[in-house]
């Protein structure tokens, strides 16, 4: 059984006294604009860099190609899912002739959001239409901020998500023999609790088919959401050794995780573009994952093999566990050539290369326009 998420009251106090801190390091501020040249200084609107989570990572990410600029930038780079800068601050950056790019990941919707999620869209649509240039994580992203957010005007393209697949390799020898790795990865608070248990049962469904496998989870997972997971395993009847929690990890832990497994899970509804996947990819393992969001395009034809369910906002919808199953054993069969096309596909769309030099080419684009 599903959940759906809540903003706690301590969280979205703290945020709002967040967004009025920046609004005052915005009027205070003395960013470069106009003819001060186009290398750009960035600032990110109080995003943090982080190991867990997409903000985070993302603009972990980002930081080692473009330096925080706090006090002294003349590009602002928003990202949707960390909407702290308030519309007065937009506004005023706005008028000082600040170029503003929005990287645009997913939206609130009442099938997993509890909470008013018109208004949390609202916010975010102050920097979606403000924006002199987006970057759409997917064209399901794309579709999703125009439903929700309404139709903008103003330039953008569709740029997945990235990573260094120098960093993130396969295994230099591919396992052979043994049980079948299964690994799940994230952050998994209690609303995404259904991942653990919906993938469970497909490894349920697979194990009595003959498949000779386990699961392995990584990554910070709530303790309730963990308590649900074994309990369901344990009702299925999969004994304790065939799940493994492993904890959180960093970013720099994270290529061995994925290299020490052989075909990676993504059960979430409507994911916009999750960095896991990639990750998983680009270490050479087959995608099992709910064909819906944005990961049937980041997965492509050849690179793993999606469950349908039907698309709908207002409930979430797990992948039929037989189904499922199945999927896990014909990828477990296929899992070499499927590993091969997915670092194939990696290589070709994921490169952090690619990745930030359209950023700085964007960049460039828009400082050279203030300059004029």
């Amino acid at each position: 059984m599903s959940a759906t998420q809540r903003d706690p009251v301590l969280k979205s106090l703290l945020r709002k006294a967040l967004r009025a801190t920046l609004l005052l390091q915005a009027a205070a501020s003395m960013p470069s604009a106009g003819g001060r040249g186009t290398v750009p200084r960035v600032y990110y609107g109080g995003a943090r860099p982080g190991n867990v989570g997409g903000p985070l990572v993302k603009v972990k990410r980002l930081q080692e190609y473009f330096p925080q600029h706090r006090w002294t930038y003349n590009t602002v780079y928003l990202l949707s899912n960390a909407p702290y800068l308030p519309r007065l601050a937009l506004a005023l950056m706005k008028a000082r002739g600040i170029p503003m790019v929005l990287n645009q990941n997913g939206v609130f919707y009442p099938g997993w959001y509890a909470g008013d999620w018109r208004h949390q869209n609202a916010i975010m649509g102050e920097a979606y239409h403000l924006a002199d240039y987006v970057f759409w994580q997917s064209e399901f992203c794309r579709r999703a901020a125009n439903r929700f957010l309404g139709e903008r005007s103003g330039p953008g393209e569709v740029l997945f998500n990235a990573l260094d697949v120098q960093r993130f390799t396969p295994a230099p020898v591919r396992r052979e023999g043994g049980s079948i790795r299964f690994l799940l990865t994230g952050k998994i608070g209690v609303h995404l609790a259904y991942r653990l248990e919906s993938t469970i049962a497909g490894l349920a469904h697979a194990r009595k088919a003959g498949l000779d496998a386990n699961l392995t989870v990584s990554g910070w997972v709530a303790r309730e959401a963990q308590a649900a997971a074994r309990a369901k395993a344990r009702t299925l009847g999969l004994p304790d050794e065939f799940l493994t929690f492993t904890g959180a990890y960093t970013q720099e832990q994270a290529p061995e995780i994925y290299r020490s497994a052989d075909i990676y899970m993504m059960t979430k509804y409507l994911d916009p573009c999750p960095n896991t996947v990639l990750e998983a990819m680009a270490c050479g393992l087959p995608i099992v994952y709910s064909a819906s969001g944005g990961v049937p395009e980041l997965v492509g034809p050849d690179a793993g093999i999606g469950i349908g369910v039907p698309e709908e906002w207002d409930r979430i919808h797990e992948p039929d566990p037989a189904a499922l199953g199945d999927a896990m054993l014909a990828a477990a069969t296929a899992r070499g050539p499927m590993g091969q096309a997915a670092r194939a596909r990696a290589e070709q769309w994921f490169d952090i290369r690619q990745w930030t030099g359209r950023h700085q080419a964007v960049f460039e684009a828009l400082l050279e326009q203030r300059s004029r």
